[in-house]
């Protein structure tokens, strides 16, 4: 009895040129992956992978599947090839157990038909089944289904623990050959917040490349101070000319004074009436105070004074004290006087006439 022959779901195709999506994905690590590459880079959309678990957590005893769908690319730059997970295609008709999954024919014909209907522009990229309490690997028959349903190097399976929670994707190496023991992580494409809803334990996030520091304009050298000319010698001074003889200070004479100058006179106090003859004579004392805002002079006479000196210091004084004031006029005699003289004209006339 010959075995039947299983055709694949889909036609191998070419791939579409489109671009890396990495500057909007976080990639995510599975143990030990650093050290071994992959054949095929997988990014996986949010609401497919909320839609994984939220059919992987609605059956946690037995084992549940679908079918992935998306788009398999090729970069334009690079010319790597890479596979987009779009769409998902729960399998509802199945027979399954704790340990075992079947797609019967009903279930690939609802499945292709919605394929058809709701993701024209899409195609089947692989597909994903849960392994409850059982952990991450591909038996058996699981890869026997891989290898005649999904036989392309760009279709890929992914298997879910949804008790861990855990997940990875089984990916065919360069040599199109696939370890069932060993699973790949994925990039997460991102929302436009730039948040992730990645909880699988199993992966962890890779750190982001450090952005190497702009480098910055070199300093430029202070300039150096420009070497000084030699001064020149300064000019020495020619001998000075003897100076010229300073003449006479001419005397300098004091400015008269503001106010007129009071001019006392000191002497010895009279003697008693009737005294007896005449005492000796003192010698005077003579001072002159000239009283101004600048200065104060004081004449003093010796006391046995030069009769020559005597004559021309009093010359001084009387040059300090200025012309003599008018003789004072008693007005009051003066209306008497006119009052009485026509009495002392009538008693002149009298006597006359006697």
């Amino acid at each position: 009895m010959k075995e039947k022959q299983v055709r694949p779901l889909v036609s191998a195709g070419t791939p579409r040129r489109a671009r890396i999506p990495h500057h909007r994905a976080h990639r995510w690590l599975a143990d030990g992956e650093p050290g071994r590459k992959a054949g095929m880079q997988v990014f996986l959309t949010q609401p497919v992978f909320r839609a994984i678990n939220a059919h992987a957590s609605g059956d946690l005893d037995n084992e549940v599947g679908g079918w992935l769908a998306g788009r398999w690319c090729r970069d334009i730059d690079t010319k790597a090839e890479f596979v987009v997970v779009e769409a998902l295609l729960p399998a509802q008709q199945v027979r399954s157990g704790s340990t075992f999954l079947t797609f019967t024919h009903d279930s690939q014909v609802a499945m292709l038909a919605a394929l058809e209907e709701r993701y024209a522009k899409k195609g089947i990229v692989g597909w994903y089944h849960t392994h409850p309490r059982m952990g991450l690997f591909l038996s058996g028959y699981d890869v026997w289904l891989h290898e005649h349903f999904f036989p392309y190097p760009w279709q890929v399976a992914l298997v879910v623990d949804p008790h861990a929670p855990a997940g990875g994707f089984f990916v065919r190496d360069g040599k199109n050959d696939l370890d069932s023991r060993r699973y790949f992580g994925f990039h997460e494409l991102l929302n436009r917040k730039g948040e992730s809803i990645v909880d699988w334990r199993n992966l962890h996030g890779e750190p982001k490349p450090q952005q190497a520091a702009p480098p910055q304009p070199a300093k430029q050298a202070a300039p150096q101070p420009m070497a000084e000319a030699p001064k020149r010698p300064a000019p020495q001074a020619a001998d000075p000319l003897p100076a010229a003889p300073k003449a006479a200070a001419k005397p300098q004479i004091p400015p008269p004074p503001a106010n007129k100058a009071d001019v006392k006179v000191s002497g010895p106090a009279s003697g008693p009436a009737g005294g007896a003859g005449p005492k000796k004579e003192e010698p005077k004392r003579l001072e002159l105070t000239a009283q101004s805002q600048t200065a104060e002079v004081k004449l003093a006479v010796a006391p046995n004074p030069d009769p020559a000196k005597l004559d021309q210091r009093q010359g001084v004084l009387k040059k300090f004290e200025g012309p003599k004031p008018p003789a004072k006029v008693n007005l009051r005699k003066k209306e008497e006087n006119k009052t009485n003289a026509p009495d002392n004209e009538a008693s002149a006339s009298k006597e006359a006439q006697k």
